[in-house]
């Protein structure tokens, strides 16, 4: 049975996404760059109402397991402040240990920046990326990885290690919702998507990784290569961004 014009507003409105974003649209974006005095490399990345502080820490040191051995290591740590989210978390340090949401936060973050690097480049040297999740609001993953890319090529332009990086890497969230295939989820659609996804991606269209779950029914190959797409989209947005910030702290 065809649809009323009155039927068929009805239905466009109500899959709208909440924020009134079109599906392909990212979320306002904006990189602060020297945020943390002390740190080698520091941004503070605004994700809509995502905020994450990103921190790179360089040392003259390697782990046991890489001593001698010509290279260097890029490793991360990630936490959220306990009212980064609508009610209070305990400190993760009160806990005695880390959670297995935070741990494997943290090592997708440390592969993804390892894999823009030339490790032998680096030397016998480690870089410690810490991102501090300020506020949350969905997609805090991503805004880290995003974030802390430009914390590390400031960290490694700072030592005159620049030769040593070599690929530009973001990352942003796709997901199968009530408004269909939508980039950039927010809490609000992604709490309540069908199918979440996350992909790092380089510049040069090279896939680092691909993270997606079904909370419901399993999704298609068709929609997630549709996903795939609107994440090009998105990334193409946030290597902008970052550029546009490396510009402005060369300049």
């Amino acid at each position: 049975m065809s649809q009323t014009p009155d039927t068929a507003l009805s239905a466009a409105l109500a899959a709208r996404r909440p924020s009134g974003r079109a599906a392909d649209e990212n979320r306002a974006v904006t990189i602060e760059l020297g945020f943390a005095r002390h740190a080698e490399g520091s941004a503070l990345i605004r994700v809509g109402g995502t905020e994450v502080l990103c921190t790179a820490s360089l040392e003259d040191r390697v782990p046991p397991f890489l001593r001698n051995k010509g290279q260097g290591w890029i490793t991360a740590e990630y936490g959220m402040l306990p009212r980064a989210t609508h009610t209070r978390g305990n400190r993760e340090a009160a806990k005695g240990k880390q959670s297995g949401r935070t741990q494997e936060i943290q090592r997708l973050i440390g592969r993804a920046l390892r894999a823009c690097v030339d490790l032998k480049k680096l030397g016998e040297r480690t870089i410690t990326i810490d991102c501090d999740v300020l506020n949350a609001d969905g997609g805090t993953r991503c805004a880290s990885i995003t974030g802390a890319w430009v914390a590390l090529a400031i960290a490694l332009k700072k030592a005159n290690l620049s030769k040593a990086l070599t690929a530009q890497v973001a990352a942003v969230s796709c997901g199968l919702t009530k408004a269909g295939p939508v980039l950039d989820l927010d809490y609000v659609e992604d709490s309540s998507a069908q199918a979440d996804t996350n992909f790092v991606l380089t510049s040069k269209g090279g896939i680092v990784e691909i993270q997606g779950t079904a909370e419901e029914s399993p999704f298609e190959e068709a929609e997630f290569f549709e996903l795939l797409r609107l994440a090009k989209i998105g990334t193409g947005t946030l290597f902008t961004t970052q550029n546009a910030a490396l510009e402005q702290h060369n300049g």
